[in-house]
Order: structure tokens, then C-alpha cells, then sequence
């Protein structure tokens, strides 16, 4: 029977990814592994030929489960899945995608149990921090099934990964760039979110006033108020925002349906005059930034995400090396200056 790179890693009491290592020479594997391994080696008879050539994973089944509704981000997102055998070599390996109300929990975590029994290797998913979430995510690990979650986490649950932005860190510029836009640094600033259940609005939602509380005590947050990312449940909340507060001198919207902001603030003729950032660079937030409608976008790289999530799903499954800098996902910020 023919040794395999993974029969040497257990031998040695290493991962296959600190065998490969050592095989090609890499630095960061202390003396005494080396040793071990090269014993395992010459024990099994591994075929010194084979040492050369690099590890290529087993071909997985991948399964990325993204909220419904036409949210551009998430567009993109299924966009950057849609290419990921053409970015990344991963022969042989699908990546299949579906959607789901992912402001439903048990609809949401009824869509992971019924992935669970699809023998998937890997699934991605946009998360609810919600119990019937958390348990399926559970499930899953239990059956040996790796887990990310991607863009709102459910660090609760037995996941094996988060990938996405660090949301506090978005919310806490949100909120530095709102204020500093405030000519006086006073004022009323209100956030609009798609759901507090979320967890990447509500913490987007904690930086922003944390931030604010801190640095800018003249300045008032408005409370929360929620639109489901619903372009048109967000324009009426905007509506009533500035029917109720006249004085209003800023928006954040933390989430998604931001043309729903852009149209009530343009109809109300005060969009020169509130500040207002939002997030994710789509055709129609650009366009609202050189008008001067939108002040600042704090982005994340759609694309990137869907690669780093199957490249660490695929280092999970196949006991490989995470790149921590590779995979991390970084905050982007663009005014009307530095439009890409």
C-alpha cells in the first residue's frame, strides 16, 4: 500500500501541513519536528521522490449559504463564489451556493441542518446570532463538518472560523468620520440597521457609540431603528427620522438598503446638509458620493471574502496551513476623492 503524506503526519504527531515544511525546506519548524518527521520518513518508506512536489488537497465540496433579497454586496459576494475555481486551485472541488432569509433564525438554521445532510466537506454561512443558528452550527461540528461563519459571526457556537472585518473597528470609524464631517461637532446622529440580532450591525452599532460616548460628547445618538436591509422599509424609517427629529445632523446606516436612505434624504432636499456614511461601494452608493449625498463608505472587499473563506475551509478539512495576514479581511474607507 502506497504511504501518504498524511500517513507520515500521523506518524510523527504532526499536522500534514508541518510535514510539507519540512519536505520543502521551510523555516518555523523547530529542530526536534524536523527530526521526527524524517524518522516517520525513513520508517514508513516514503518514497524520496515524492519528497519534492508539494501537497495538492483532495477536490471538497463546498457550500457557501448567503441571505436572499437583492442586497448588492451580497451579490457580489455569490459573484466572487461563482469564480472561485477559476481564482483558486482547487481541482476537482465544487462550490455550490444558496440563499436564505437570514433574518429568520430558525429558517436559517433549519438551512444549515438540511446542508448537514448534503455531505458537504465545508460550509460558509452568513450568520444570525440566534439559538436554532448556534445549534445547527453545533450539529455540524459534531458530524466532523467545518464551519465558517462569514460576515456576521456566532462566536458562541462551535465554528471553526470567523471571516470577515472586525465590525466593532468599522463602527468605531463610522462614527470617528460622522463627527469629524459635523462642522461644530454637535448634533443628533441616528443609526439605522437591518436587524440588532445581526451580530456585525449590532457590534458596527456598539463601535459607532462607543466611539461617540468617548471622543464626542456633544454630539446625540439616536437610537437604533431597524429596516431588514429593505431598501423601502429603510427610506420610511428615514422619513420618520426626520420627521421626528428636524434637527437631525447625521446618519449612519450600518447595514444595507442604503438607496432607501439616498432616496428620502434626496426628496427632503436636506441631503447637503446631513451627514451620512454608509457601507459597501456598489454603483449606487458611488453615484450618491459624487453627488455629495453619501459623505464616506466603509467597505470590505466582496471578492476576497468568498477566496478566504474557501481557502480556509480547504486548510481545515485537509489539516493545511492558515495564513493569518492573507486571510484577514481589511476595513476600506472611500470619500469622493479616492474613488477606485
Amino acid at each position: 500500500m502506497k504511504v501518504t503524506l498524511k500517513d507520515v503526519a500521523d506518524a510523527a504527531g504532526v499536522s500534514v501541513a508541518t510535514v510539507d515544511r519540512v519536505l520543502n525546506r521551510r523555516e518555523g519548524v523547530r529542530g526536534n519536528t524536523v527530526a521526527r518527521v524524517e524518522a516517520a520518513i525513513r520508517r514508513l518508506g516514503y518514497a524520496p521522490s515524492s519528497l519534492a512536489s508539494r501537497v495538492q488537497p483532495p477536490p471538497n465540496s463546498y457550500l457557501f449559504l448567503l441571505p436572499t433579497g437583492g442586497n448588492p454586496f451580497f451579490t457580489a459576494l455569490g459573484e466572487g463564489v461563482a469564480r472561485l475555481r477559476e481564482w483558486l486551485p482547487f481541482a476537482g472541488s465544487t462550490f455550490d451556493v444558496r440563499t436564505v432569509d437570514v433574518f429568520d433564525g430558525p429558517a436559517l438554521g433549519a438551512a444549515l441542518e438540511r446542508a448537514g445532510g448534503d455531505d458537504y466537506d465545508g460550509i460558509a454561512v452568513v450568520a444570525l446570532d440566534h439559538p436554532a443558528v448556534r445549534e445547527a452550527i453545533n450539529a455540524l461540528a459534531r458530524r466532523g463538518i467545518r464551519v465558517v461563519t462569514l460576515v456576521s459571526d456566532v462566536p458562541s457556537s462551535a465554528r471553526d472560523r470567523y471571516v470577515g472585518i472586525d465590525n466593532t473597528a468599522a463602527g468605531r470609524t463610522a462614527g470617528t468620520l460622522a463627527a469629524r464631517f459635523l462642522a461644530n461637532r454637535t448634533g443628533k446622529v441616528a443609526l439605522v440597521t437591518g436587524s440588532l440580532a445581526l451580530r456585525d450591525h449590532a457590534e458596527r452599532c456598539f463601535g459607532f457609540e462607543q466611539v461617540i460616548t468617548q471622543d464626542f460628547r456633544d454630539i446625540q445618538v439616536i437610537a437604533a431603528r431597524e429596516g431588514r436591509d429593505d431598501p423601502e422599509r429603510v427610506a420610511a424609517v428615514v422619513r420618520d427620522l426626520l420627521r421626528d427629529h428636524p434637527d437631525l445632523a447625521g446618519i449612519y446606516n450600518v447595514g444595507a438598503g442604503t438607496g432607501g436612505v439616498i432616496r428620502a434624504l434626496e426628496a427632503s432636499g436636506r441631503a447637503r446638509e446631513i451627514v451620512f456614511v454608509a457601507h459597501e461601494l456598489t454603483d449606487e452608493s458611488r453615484s450618491a458620493l459624487l453627488r455629495g449625498t453619501i459623505d464616506a463608505v466603509i467597505a470590505q472587499d466582496a471578492g476576497h471574502e468568498a477566496r478566504s473563506a474557501a481557502r480556509v475551509l480547504q486548510a481545515l478539512i485537509n489539516d493545511l496551513a492558515i495564513l493569518d495576514d492573507q486571510e484577514r479581511i481589511r476595513i476600506e474607507v472611500y470619500l469622493r476623492e479616492n474613488l477606485p
